[in-house]
């Protein structure tokens, strides 16, 4: 049995009761979410350990932590240590923690890469080896073995790189020796917690697999479950309603009955596998320069007839003040979006569509943060006063902040959306153990 509430708690106890961990829901749920261990020292201290870890201390159940620090670095998982480390000594309470790290050794990767094993998934940019140099972080996402390497050793609390969420959850009823397809229908269905149920991010989950099937039941008080919230769930990040793919694997629902056993629980069997030659998936990202944002509001009537003839003025005008002061167009990036009118998707707006107002949001991208700054504040006066119309006296608009620029810093990219064959699921691996 398992217990979701965005961390894991396996059970191997039968004679623990439903009304145990209603309690610990109410204390602890609102704080972790989708396998993400969030580094906020006093949500950790007042919840992980006082909520959640006392209670999983004195029922004797193992912890686990998928992509700590949520984006699974080693920097995560060690700051997690250091924070458990210390809530445990505070608490007096002895535990086997084991630190599994997903990131990758560059050379490692690239080696990997001249060898022809790691190829590029839908929509993935092209890559150079290098590419990898350009990367500076790349993780590879954990499967299910590391968590079993580690619950076998004898891990009280496992703090995992990047991991897919899936594999947090499934790898401990796999390593029971549950049904395999069903340990992993299973956790995709519960890696959000209580979102399969009507309660929403505020619900927990208790996950029963065995050997044929496995079953969810709502535990958040006046919450229920169905049929359809349980198969719902298989769409959620995932493109195929019908199959998901982890690492080595892949699941088929397509003759999977969901039966409503009660308001708070669904039995589900009828899932198959196949297995699959291992990849891991690997996300890397790096610099790619320094960013300033600017924002004005405009109300002009005659500028929200046609925003986009507004935007295409500014731009061409701006370029070319840039290019009389020396900055050439090839050493800097910009967008400028009429929020409000079509800035989230950059599609053509509704035909006859008038928006009240607009913001327009000017983002400069350079090599360094003062060079996008200077560019930015370039722009400024033509975001407040720039006139397209004749005849017109020079408008005034308005700035949202002031002074005007707001730095953003570096930022990054993703390079890789790639995955990588290993002969061993824990070639990529490292796995450390402390004591506390």
């Amino acid at each position: 049995m398992i217990f979701q509430i965005g961390l894991l708690c396996p059970i191997d106890k039968s004679h623990i009761s439903l009304s145990a961990f209603n309690h610990l829901l109410k204390d602890a749920h609102a704080f972790f979410d989708q396998n993400q261990f969030y580094m906020r020292k006093f949500l950790l201290k007042c919840t992980l350990f006082e909520n959640s870890d006392k209670a999983a201390h004195k029922l004797g159940i193992p912890m686990t932590i998928g992509s700590a620090g949520t984006c699974g670095s080693d920097e995560g998982v060690d700051t997690a240590y250091e924070l458990i480390r210390e809530i445990c000594e505070e608490a007096g309470i002895h535990k086997k923690i084991a630190k599994i790290y997903s990131q990758q050794d560059t050379e490692v990767i690239k080696r990997k890469y001249r060898e022809g094993k790691i190829n590029a998934l839908h929509g993935a940019p092209e890559i150079s080896e290098k590419t990898f140099d350009d990367c500076s972080t790349i993780v590879a996402l954990l499967g299910a073995e590391a968590y079993e390497e580690a619950f076998k050793n004898g891990a009280d609390i496992i703090i995992g790189g990047r991991s897919t969420d899936t594999a947090v959850m499934a790898a401990y009823p796999l390593m029971k020796g549950c049904d395999p397809a069903s340990c992993w229908h299973a956790a995709k269905t519960v890696e959000c917690g209580g979102v399969c149920t009507s309660a929403g991010l505020q619900g927990g989950v208790f996950m029963e697999v065995d050997e044929k099937g496995f079953t969810i039941r709502s535990v958040q008080p006046g919450s229920t479950v169905s049929p359809y919230s349980v198969s719902a769930h298989l769409i959620y990040e995932n493109s195929n309603p019908i199959q998901l793919t982890e690492p080595g694997i892949r699941i088929d629902t397509a003759n999977s009955t969901y039966t409503a056993l009660s308001e708070t629980a669904v039995r589900v069997e009828g899932t198959t596998i196949e297995y699959l030659p291992y990849t891991l998936k690997l996300e890397g990202s790096g610099p790619v320069g320094y960013q300033t944002v600017s924002m004005a509001g405009i109300r002009d009537r005659k500028v929200m007839q046609d925003p986009m003839k507004w935007v295409e003025a500014v731009s061409k005008v701006g370029v070319e003040k840039l290019e009389k002061a020396g900055i050439s167009r090839d050493s800097y990036d910009f967008w400028l979006r009429p929020y409000g009118y079509n800035g989230v998707s950059g599609m053509a707006a509704p035909e006859n569509y008038v928006p009240n107002e607009v913001l327009m949001m000017l983002t400069v991208t350079a090599d360094t943060q003062e060079m996008a700054t200077q560019i930015t504040k370039a722009f400024n006066p033509l975001l407040l006063h720039h006139n397209i119309f004749e005849g017109k006296q020079m408008p005034s608009y308005s700035f949202i902040f002031s002074p005007a620029e707001m730095e953003r810093g570096a930022i990054y990219e993703f390079k890789l959306y790639h995955t990588v064959s290993v002969e061993d699921p824990l070639e990529l691996v490292r796995i450390a153990y402390e004591a506390v």
